[in-house]
């Protein structure tokens, strides 16, 4: 099959594959509802004897992100096999350099905290800043924490960031994310951590837990990324060595045409430019 070739369902190329690592917001749901066709897409490919873990940047640990996904309309059973989440990584990395946390992000997320050695500090006193997301990030830009990041970068705090993505969709709307907070940090010559997609460490214990569900080791070469997301989702594919099934549907929809109905040239162009060469692509996950 030639690279980024549009295919008409995940059951087109399934056969090659053991085992998926599929993205969860923007592939599974857009944060309002879950898509039915996503969700038998990954329910055939378990039927058919693979395995699906669900790899997210997602700052929660996986226990309230499998809530989230209950309340979006995801079945319990039958969908995918494990949650890998960026704040489930997070927690090792709190664990291993903060004590005096100044928290940027909103009180939902405060379950990343459960049960770490850490206490919430004001700036003055913080020895690390971990963030999360905007604290309103319905109102908020990232240009509102300018004042914040000059503050932060003028101690040199190091910068733990829970979530990597710099936008995601709520229904027909982006909203930013604390990656785009870690960028500009860096930008005033921070110090900043990021763990989820698409750095190795998520994917090393996404792959972990694909062998104990498997009680064995899967060859990369027959392990499947699924998602939408360009610097997170294809760059983390990329640079673990896995081939990719781009849904085109999600975050960069605007680039190539409708979601449902992007213009094939555009598309094959957008990826060119980004040096991205999945599999195949497809607007939005069916099998």
């Amino acid at each position: 099959m030639p690279l980024s070739q549009q295919i008409s369902g995940l059951g087109a190329i399934a056969g090659r594959y053991d085992a998926i690592l599929c993205d969860v917001w923007g592939v599974l749901h857009n944060g309002v509802a879950a898509w039915p066709g996503a969700i038998e897409a990954l329910s055939a490919f378990r039927k058919g004897g693979g395995h699906v873990v669900m790899i997210t940047n997602a700052p929660r640990p996986y226990g309230p992100v499998l809530k989230q996904l209950e309340k979006l309309g995801v079945p319990k059973e039958g969908v995918f096999d494990a949650v890998v989440t960026s704040g489930d990584v997070t927690r090792a990395l709190i664990s291993e350099i903060a004590r005096k946390v100044y928290y940027i992000g909103p009180e939902r997320d405060k379950n990343l905290f459960e049960g770490l050695a850490v206490e919430f500090a004001e700036l003055e006193d913080a020895d690390s800043v971990v963030c999360t997301g905007l604290r309103d990030d319905r109102t908020e830009t990232p240009q509102d924490y300018q004042p914040l990041l000059t503050a932060l970068a003028a101690r040199q705090l190091p910068f733990i960031c829970a979530n990597p993505d710099i936008v995601v969709e709520m229904g027909d709307q982006l909203l930013w994310c604390a990656g785009a907070l870690a960028r500009d940090y860096r930008a005033m010559g921070g110090v900043s951590h990021v763990v989820g997609k698409p750095h190795r460490i998520i994917y090393e214990r996404a792959f972990a837990k694909l062998s104990q569900i498997a009680g064995r080791d899967i060859d990369k070469r027959r392990v499947l990324a699924i998602g939408d997301g360009m610097p997170t989702d294809v760059a983390g594919a990329a640079g673990f060595g896995l081939d990719l099934l781009f849904v085109s549907s999600g975050i960069h929809a605007s680039e190539y045409g409708e979601a449902d109905a992007p213009d094939p040239g555009r598309l094959i162009d957008f990826l060119a430019h980004h040096q991205a060469a999945p599999v195949a692509w497809i607007p939005r996950l069916t099998w």
